[in-house]
C-alpha cells in the first residue's frame, strides 16, 4: 500500500503516524479525525482517545490513505514502533552533542537529523527524537526545539546524575542493613549483638559510605544536607533520637557507651589533638624555660584529689602576731610568652574547658603543658601569679596585692591526708582551715548560699559492653574541701574587686538574681538545696562585673584554674599583662567581640560534662535495678500530676506520677522507690512504685 511522507510543517491530517508524551513516555499513534485542533487517535495498546494537536511531539509521519481496519492500524504502528526502537539503539547521543555544541545554543529536529543523515525518514526522525529527549543530561526539549547544553552543564549533570544513582543503590542496600541490624540486635535495650548474629555487611563501597553517614549523623543528628537519605535509609526501624549511634554501635564501628556528646561537641578526646602543634608547643616550652628566675621563700602546699595532675593553686599561710592572717595564693601561669591567636590558642579556646569524667580526665592544654611545664608541681620551680592578703583575727581583707614571680611547691597534698591533718591540728591546715571557716560565715552573712553534699565517686571497672559502674564510699572530706573552696572564692573574688576599682576588664561571672533576706545558708537536706536552687538562676560570663547570688559577692571573676578553663586563662593574661606592662592585653570591646564565642564554647563543652555524669549515674542504676530493689530518696517537690524525689547517695531527681504517693505525703519525707525502665541514653526513668517507710519496703 502506497504511502506519503509528508514535511515536519505539514498538519497531521487522519492517517499520520504521530507521537505524544505520556508519563513522561514516548507514545506512538494514528491520527482519524482532527476537529478544531483536537485529534481523535488510534493509540499502540487499540484504543482510542482524544488528544489536543498541541500535544503531539514535532515530528509526525508517515501519513496512510484512510479508512484503515483495526487490524491495519495496529499493524502498522507495530511495524513503526519495532522500528524506531531499533533505530534509537544505533544512534551514538554523545556523537551527537560532541557535534552540536559549541555551534548552536539550541536546534530543531530536522537540524539534528541532518546530521546523520542525507534524507531522514519519519522513522529515523522519531527514533533520533526519542533519543534526544532521553539524553536529559546533554539535551533539554524545549518544544519545537531542543536545548544543547555547554560542556561546564553537562558534567555538573552527569555528576549529578551518578550521585543520584549511588544515592538509590546506597538506599536500597542500606536500608535492609539497618533493618536486619536493628533486628539482630533486639532494638535499643538491648544494643549488644554477638559477632555471630550480625547480617551481612552490604558491598564495601556501601558499607564506607554507610560509616560515614552514622558518623556523621552521630556528630549533627539533624543535619540537613543528609536528611533526606537519612530517612531513606531508616524507613524499616523505629523512629529513635539516637538511631545513628546505636547502628554504629550495633555495627562495630564505635564501642558501646560511647560518648557520643565529645563529637556533638567538636572536644577531641585524650591528647593526640597536640600533636599538630608540636611547634608552637615547642616555643612555648623554650620561652618558659629562658624566663626561670629565683623562686620565692614561702612555704607552699597545693590540696587536690590523688589523681590530680593539672595543679593550677597552692597556698603559704602563716599567723600575724595579733592573730591575723598572712596568705598567700599561687596560680599557676601559664601564659607565659603565650602564641596568642595562633592556631594553637585558637584550639585550645575550641576546648574551652578541662573534662573530668568516669571515663577519664581530658584536660584543655596540651599535656606537656598543663599535666608539666606549668602544673605547680612539688619541689619543681614553676611560674606563678601571686595574691599577697592581709586578713584580721575575723578573716576580714585588710589588703591584696598581686605579684608575679616564681615558686616551688613544697609539697602536693591530698583530700584525704589533709582532712586528718586538720583534725590533728597540724599547721598551716589547721589554721587554713579555720580561715576558711570564718571567710564562709562572712560570705553566709552577705546572703550567700552553700550547699553541702558529698559528691557521689562512679569508677568504671572494665570496658564496652562489659563495662560495670560501681559506686564507691569514700571517707569524706568536708574540712579540706571547705579550705580549697573557700580560698578559691576569696582570689577570684578580690582580684575582680581589685579589677574593678582599676578598671581593669575581666571576664565576669555574675548571678544577678535577688534572694530573700535571711536566704544565705549551709544547706544539706536534698529538699533544701532543691528548693533553693529554684530561686537561683544560672550564672552567666559577661564583661560587667555584677552580683553573684549564691556567692554572696558584688563581683566574681574566675581565674584560679587558668590550666582548666580558658576563661580563667584570658582572665590571669589580663591580670600578668597588667602587672608587667602597665595595662592589660585585651580591651573591654576585644572582650565583647570574644565573648559569644566563649560562651558558646563554655556552654556546649560544660554539657558534655553534666550530661555524660548523669548518664553514668543512670547507667549504675540501670546496672544495680531489679524488679524488688528499692532506692532511698527523698521528696522534694510536687505539682498538680508529679512527684520530684532526690536519691541523695547518688544525686540524682526523679520524677514520678504523683499518683503512686497515695494521699500520704510530705515535702522531705523518706520513700522508697521501686524502678522500672531506665534508659541512660535518653535520660529516662520509670518509677513503677513508690513506698513511704523502710517497713514497708521490706514488706
Amino acid at each position: 500500500m502506497s504511502h506519503s511522507q509528508p514535511s515536519l510543517s505539514s498538519p497531521p491530517g487522519p492517517g499520520s503516524v504521530v507521537e505524544y508524551l505520556q508519563d513522561n513516555q514516548v507514545n506512538l499513534a494514528v491520527v482519524l479525525e482532527e476537529q478544531g485542533g483536537r485529534l481523535r487517535l488510534f493509540t499502540q495498546r487499540g484504543r482510542e482517545m482524544n488528544l489536543p494537536a498541541n500535544r503531539l511531539l514535532p515530528w509526525h509521519g508517515p501519513r496512510y490513505p484512510q479508512p484503515a481496519t483495526r487490524a491495519e492500524l495496529e499493524e502498522r504502528l507495530s511495524r513503526h514502533l519495532e522500528q524506531r526502537a531499533a533505530l534509537a539503539e544505533s544512534i551514538e547521543i554523545m556523537e551527537i552533542w560532541n557535534l552540536a555544541q559549541g555551534e548552536m545554543d539550541a536546534a530543531p529536529l530536522e537540524w539534528f537529523a541532518d546530521l546523520l543523515w542525507d534524507d531522514p525518514d519519519p522513522d529515523q526522525r522519531s527514533a533520533l527524537g526519542r533519543v534526544l529527549l532521553t539524553a536529559k543530561t546533554h539535551f533539554k526539549f524545549q518544544p519545537p526545539t531542543f536545548l544543547i547544553y555547554p560542556e561546564a552543564t553537562v558534567l555538573a549533570r552527569l555528576a549529578e546524575q551518578e550521585a543520584a544513582r549511588e544515592q538509590r543503590e546506597l538506599v536500597s542496600a542500606g536500608q535492609d542493613f539497618f533493618h536486619l541490624l536493628w533486628k539482630s540486635c533486639g532494638g535499643p535495650s538491648s544494643f549488644t549483638p554477638s559477632p555471630q548474629s550480625l547480617p551481612a555487611p552490604p558491598p564495601e563501597s556501601a558499607a564506607v559510605r554507610l560509616r560515614e553517614l552514622l558518623l556523621r549523623r552521630i556528630r549533627h543528628p539533624e543535619d540537613p544536607d543528609t536528611g533526606d537519605l537519612w530517612r531513606d535509609l531508616t524507613k524499616r526501624i523505629p523512629e529513635h533520637p539516637q538511631q545513628a549511634l546505636l547502628l554504629a554501635q550495633a555495627w562495630g564501628i564505635v564501642p558501646a557507651h560511647y560518648n557520643h556528646l565529645l563529637d556533638q561537641a567538636g572536644y577531641d578526646w585524650q591528647d593526640a589533638w597536640s600533636k599538630k602543634f608540636a611547634t608552637q608547643i615547642h616555643l612555648v616550652q623554650a620561652a618558659a624555660a629562658s624566663q626561670a628566675t629565683p623562686v620565692t621563700s614561702e612555704r607552699f602546699f597545693s590540696v587536690d584529689s590523688p589523681s590530680t595532675r593539672d595543679i593550677d593553686d597552692a597556698f603559704a599561710l602563716e599567723r600575724t602576731p595579733e592573730q591575723g592572717f598572712r596568705l598567700t595564693l599561687a596560680i599557676a601561669r601559664p601564659c607565659l610568652e603565650w602564641p596568642w591567636l595562633s592556631e594553637l590558642d585558637q584550639a585550645i579556646s575550641q576546648r574551652a574547658s578541662s573534662l573530668y569524667l568516669p571515663e577519664g580526665d581530658c584536660h584543655m592544654l596540651p599535656e606537656c603543658l598543663g599535666l608539666d611545664l606549668f602544673s605547680l608541681r612539688q619541689a619543681i620551680d614553676r611560674p606563678a601569679l601571686l595574691l599577697d592578703f592581709d586578713l584580721d583575727a575575723e578573716a576580714g581583707v585588710r589588703s591584696v596585692t598581686p605579684r608575679l614571680d616564681w615558686i616551688r611547691v613544697h609539697a602536693n597534698t591530698h583530700y584525704e591526708q589533709v582532712e586528718t591533718d586538720i583534725v590533728t591540728g597540724r599547721e598551716p591546715f589547721a589554721s587554713a582551715h579555720a580561715l576558711a571557716g570564718m571567710l564562709r560565715d562572712h560570705r553566709i552573712a552577705s546572703n550567700a548560699v552553700v550547699f553541702d553534699q558529698p559528691d557521689p565517686n562512679l569508677k568504671l571497672i572494665g570496658s564496652g559492653a562489659q563495662t560495670r559502674v560501681v559506686l564507691e564510699n569514700k571517707a569524706p572530706t568536708p574540712r579540706a574541701q571547705l579550705l580549697v573552696s573557700e580560698f578559691m572564692v576569696l582570689a577570684n573574688t578580690q582580684l575582680a574587686m581589685w579589677a574593678r576599682g582599676r578598671e581593669i576588664p575581666l571576664l565576669f561571672r555574675t548571678q544577678n538574681v535577688a534572694l530573700p533576706p535571711g536566704a544565705g545558708g549551709c544547706y544539706t537536706r536534698p529538699e533544701d538545696m532543691y528548693r533553693m536552687s529554684r530561686m537561683l538562676a544560672n550564672a552567666v560570663v559577661q564583661t560587667k562585673p555584677a552580683l553573684h547570688a549564691s556567692l554572696g559577692v558584688t563581683a566574681y571573676a574566675s581565674i584560679t584554674s587558668p590550666l582548666r578553663r580558658y576563661v580563667d586563662f584570658i582572665n590571669l593574661a589580663q591580670v600578668v599583662t597588667t602587672l608587667e606592662q602597665g595595662a592589660p592585653r585585651l580591651s573591654k570591646r576585644d572582650l565583647d567581640a570574644g565573648l559569644p564565642l566563649w560562651r558558646a564554647r563554655l556552654e556546649a563543652v560544660g554539657r558534655v560534662q553534666r550530661t555524660r555524669s548523669r548518664y553514668w549515674k543512670l547507667e549504675y542504676l540501670r546496672q544495680q535495678s531489679d524488679k524488688t530493689k528499692f532506692w532511698d530518696a527523698v521528696l522534694v517537690d510536687e505539682t498538680p500530676t508529679q512527684a520530684v524525689f532526690s536519691l541523695p547517695t547518688e544525686q540524682v531527681l526523679v520524677r514520678a506520677p504523683k499518683r503512686l504517693l497515695g494521699d500520704k505525703f510530705l515535702i522531705g519525707g523518706n520513700f522508697g522507690l521501686r524502678l522500672g525502665r531506665v534508659d541512660p541514653l535518653l535520660n529516662e526513668i520509670k518509677v513503677v512504685e513508690v513506698v513511704d517507710d523502710q517497713t514497708e519496703k521490706k514488706e
